[in-house]
């Protein structure tokens, strides 16, 4: 069944024609050529992203030959995504605790104390210290320096230099074959040397690819993950880094686009446009925002100067001309630019599987 819908996905996304017409802030869907651009934006300002080319017959026409899809290695994956779960279970039970005397202030402080089934990761409760007694007066620290001696007779014991016989280099050239052969006693074997895995921690990584899907015209993420000795994970294993909403639904596992053999798990993209639309509306509406006030404030800010210097892939306006303003008339706000289109997208992403470390643009 599974390969028959491959099958069927193949055609379909042969069929389908290639967007002209920019749909960016529209309806969340991107040209290829406006995917190139976000690329080229995503790797110019995360080196940990590059562009790849894959497979020869794989490619895509209506994409350049050595810009077919992006790839990040090595991306770490510290924890499963069933740790982040919060259910009604007894262990995450909330309670409600008071610190304070009500019938003084009338009102006391209460606080949720969220968890409280959970138990305590402690071995054992931490132990009780003696008291140290103190010292009895003054008599016994008396008697006890009374009774330190530095030896008597050192200076009569002290040999006579003149009687130390001198080392001759005759004698430290000579074999000794108990020297030759013994090893040293604090050195260890390194092949009798046992990891300890027990306070460890077992480190996932994964290769994120980003590719462009032709019939949903909008970014597709695919993932190949590896343990902590580098092996490939299972399906079963790489849906345990998956979030429990979209594991097998959304996600699922696919041959990759641009490899004959390769299999990877893929983000279904059936709802990326109208997720992407709804992101890019609120943060176009806060960009826009801002050059507005920037604009009202007077004068030209470093900000401006760098805003008019339009990004070489820029997405270049598709407005139906009922908003055109004559020559001569201010500028049209531009507001956000198609080129951070995959920096959003990530965002987006990481809801989805949240223990990997897809967003490497948090700092932006």
């Amino acid at each position: 069944m599974q390969a028959l819908q491959s099958h069927y996905w193949a055609v379909r996304d042969y069929l389908s024609p290639v967007l002209k017409e920019s749909k960016f802030k529209e309806h969340g869907r991107i040209t290829p050529e406006e995917f190139v651009a976000a690329g080229e934006f995503l790797v110019y300002k995360f080196p940990v992203w590059s562009w790849e080319k894959g497979d020869a017959s794989k490619a895509r026409d209506f994409l350049p030959a050595d810009k077919q899809y992006l790839v990040t290695r090595g991306v770490p994956c510290l924890r499963r995504a069933t740790s982040l779960a919060y259910t009604d279970a007894d262990e995450d039970a909330e309670r409600l605790l008071n610190f304070g005397d009500s019938s003084t202030s009338g009102e006391a402080d209460e606080w949720v104390e969220t968890h409280a089934g959970r138990k305590s990761h402690a071995d054992s409760a931490p132990g009780v210290i003696d008291d140290i007694p103190d010292l009895d007066g003054e008599q016994e620290l008396a008697s006890g320096v009374n009774a330190l001696s530095l030896g008597s007779g050192g200076a009569e014991e002290t040999p006579n230099l003149d009687d130390i016989p001198d080392m001759e280099e005759d004698d430290l050239e000579e074999k000794d074959e108990a020297t030759a052969t013994s090893k040293p006693s604090g050195v260890v074997d390194a092949s009798n040397i046992e990891v300890a895995k027990g306070n460890l921690l077992q480190v996932r990584t994964y290769d994120v690819m980003i590719t462009y899907d032709k019939y949903y015209q909008t970014p597709r993420v695919w993932l190949i993950g590896y343990d902590e000795h580098g092996k490939p994970l299972t399906p079963s294993e790489i849906f345990q880094d998956i979030s429990a909403d979209h594991a097998h639904k959304t996600v699922t596992i696919e041959p990759f686009l641009h490899s004959t053999s390769l299999q990877a798990a893929s983000v279904h993209p059936c709802k990326h446009a109208s997720v992407m639309k709804k992101v890019i509306e609120r943060m176009n509406n806060s960009v826009v925002e801002e050059q507005l006030a920037r604009r009202k404030s007077g004068g030209s800010t470093p900000k401006d100067k760098e805003s008019k210097k339009k990004w070489p892939f820029a997405r270049k306006s598709s407005g139906t001309g009922k908003d055109e303003k004559p020559a001569g008339d201010e500028e049209e706000v531009e507001g956000m630019r198609v080129d951070f289109y995959l920096v959003v997208f990530l965002k987006f992403i990481a809801s989805i599987v949240p223990t990997i470390e897809v967003d490497s643009t948090t700092s932006f």
